[in-house]
């Protein structure tokens, strides 16, 4: 399954580490990465890619909400789905 992951937050040191990482930990792949900075507050979107009967999306999102409150960031994980629906007409 393909999604779309968001991360916003303060900028800090380590923030695409522990993206990445818990990322690797869940055998997610990721496809496509865009980060900026605006101010003092970093934004970041991947496209990523797994095997959702191995790890279901709730379980992604879940991991990645705990390492959002671990780093005072923002995650959010959508299926790419979404994404794809509201731009067909």
């Amino acid at each position: 399954m393909k999604a779309i992951m968001t991360v916003t937050g303060v900028d800090h040191p380590g923030i695409v580490a522990a993206v990445a990482t818990t990322c690797a930990d869940n055998n997610v792949n990721i496809l496509n990465i865009s980060q900026t900075l605006m101010d003092q507050f970093f934004t970041m979107i991947l496209q990523v890619d797994f095997d959702d009967q191995q790890l279901p999306l709730e379980q992604l999102q879940t991991a990645m909400t705990a390492v959002g409150a671990t780093q005072g960031l923002e995650i959010r994980v959508q299926s790419e789905a979404i994404f794809k629906a509201m731009h067909t007409l």
